[in-house]
């Protein structure tokens, strides 16, 4: 599962996002709990915000509650599971653009920081779901999760993660399908758009070690 990804900078925002990047800051790559820019559905076509990596930001679990991940939310179960099903059902989709993902390969006999991206080296979205939160002031954060398929039988990501564990993948949006996804109106919909992507290329990179980030 991807836990760590490089958001698209507001100073490269590709114009084929369709909207402007949102206004504020975010780190060089994303965590859980960090700011990152995702676009969301608005009223007069795709709006690009800030929200937190993770469905359920730490800082929103009850007192005593163990911290738990939810930074992925498998296709699979993603309309069953209490973290992603409302937002599932309620069609919070949203699109979350990156320059790349980052997995561990084990093909060395020990874990290797791998960098994942798209053979032409573009920027790209993958998709996600995402909640609004009321906070105390009366106003609204906001938290998403992306979603993965299991990818035993993609060329690359099957090679990724410890040997014996289910291999699984991001979920690239294409393009042209950016607009259908957002607004598609059921679930039956939106689920097809759930495979696994094409044309993906790895190469080992050093381990990044998480820096002073904007959180959530």
């Amino acid at each position: 599962m991807c836990v760590n990804y490089t958001p698209v900078p507001s100073t490269a925002w590709p114009s084929r996002f369709g909207t402007p990047a949102p206004l504020g800051d975010w780190p060089d790559e994303a965590w859980q709990d960090y700011a990152a820019p995702i676009i969301v559905a608005g009223d007069g076509g795709r709006e690009a915000m800030i929200a937190s990596y993770g469905m359920i930001p730490k800082r929103k679990l009850p007192p005593g509650r163990k911290p738990f991940s939810t930074m992925n939310a498998r296709a699979e179960t993603v309309g069953e599971l209490p973290s992603y099903r409302t937002a599932w059902r309620r069609h919070y989709r949203c699109l979350v653009p990156m320059h790349c993902f980052y997995e561990p390969c084990y093909e060395t006999g020990q874990a290797e920081r791998w960098r994942i991206e798209p053979a032409d080296g573009e920027a790209f979205a993958v998709a996600g779901i995402w909640r609004p939160w009321k906070e105390d002031d009366g106003g609204y954060s906001f938290s998403f999760s992306q979603l993965t398929v299991n990818a035993d039988a993609h060329p690359l990501m099957s090679r990724m993660h410890r040997p014996g564990d289910e291999k699984r993948s991001l979920v690239v949006i294409a393009e042209r399908d950016y607009d259908a996804w957002l607004d598609c109106a059921s679930v039956l919909t939106a689920e097809a758009f759930l495979r696994l992507p094409g044309n993906l290329y790895g190469a080992p990179v050093p381990r990044a070690t998480p820096t002073t980030a904007t959180l959530f």
